[in-house]
């Protein structure tokens, strides 16, 4: 097994036992007929102080869920594979500080579900892309804003039945996170690289040498 292909499939372990911890809650609440909308996040109730850990787990039905469980897999993975130092505090952060600012602000109506860990992901990756300036961070930014720059729409109070709150402070929580570790996680730089900048410094000096376009007369 080659080293990227173990790195990927290490990558992939955690959202992916994620997933099946929220399929295996949505299984014994459908054949149970419980309702388990109680342990979703309460704003500004101290019974509501559970839902910080446990409303991401909780949806109000299956196309809520799956709507939530492929951008999981493919940002929580992306992270963890791009990002491996900062993939470790980020994502408990996006998690856990999310919900608290939903259980400080929102309004009062439980909130469940897992759609703000999915803006906080997209925003960190998007935005870490931006600030590191490196070209395949910022190719992965644009990619993720490709995929799920749609999102933007539902941090706004726009759907009635939608915590844009979640999204709001899952977007907000990703794009501090991503200030934070700015320095974290240098894209490995490979020799190929370095020998196409060799390349442009001397197609660059050949140039100058020949005539430096920057000098040419721009009055007639």
């Amino acid at each position: 097994m080659t080293e990227e292909r173990k790195k990927f499939l290490d990558s992939l372990k955690l959202p992916t036992l994620f997933l099946l911890l929220i399929l295996i809650i949505e299984l014994t609440k459908y054949l149970s007929g419980y309702s388990f909308v109680q342990f979703g996040i309460l704003p500004r109730e101290i019974s509501g102080l559970v839902g910080i850990v446990t409303a991401p787990l909780i949806h109000s039905n299956i196309k809520h869920l799956f709507s939530n469980a492929i951008p999981l897999l493919v940002l929580g993975t992306s992270i963890y594979y791009f990002y491996p130092e900062s993939s470790k505090s980020a994502i408990p952060i996006i998690y856990l500080f999310t919900n608290f600012l939903v259980w400080l602000f929102a309004r009062e109506s439980y909130h469940i579900g897992a759609s703000g860990i999915v803006y906080g992901l997209a925003s960190f990756l998007f935005f870490s892309g931006i600030i590191k300036k490196d070209r395949r961070a910022i190719t992965l930014s644009l990619l993720t804003s490709f995929l799920y720059g749609g999102m933007v729409i539902g941090i706004f109070p726009t759907k009635e039945g939608v915590s844009w709150e979640s999204h709001l402070f899952g977007f907000l929580t990703g794009l501090v996170l991503a200030i934070f570790y700015r320095k974290k996680d240098p894209f490995k730089k490979y020799d190929w690289e370095d020998e196409e900048l060799e390349e442009d410094v001397r197609n660059l000096k050949i140039s100058y040498k020949k005539g430096n376009p920057f000098e040419q007369d721009d009055l007639k």
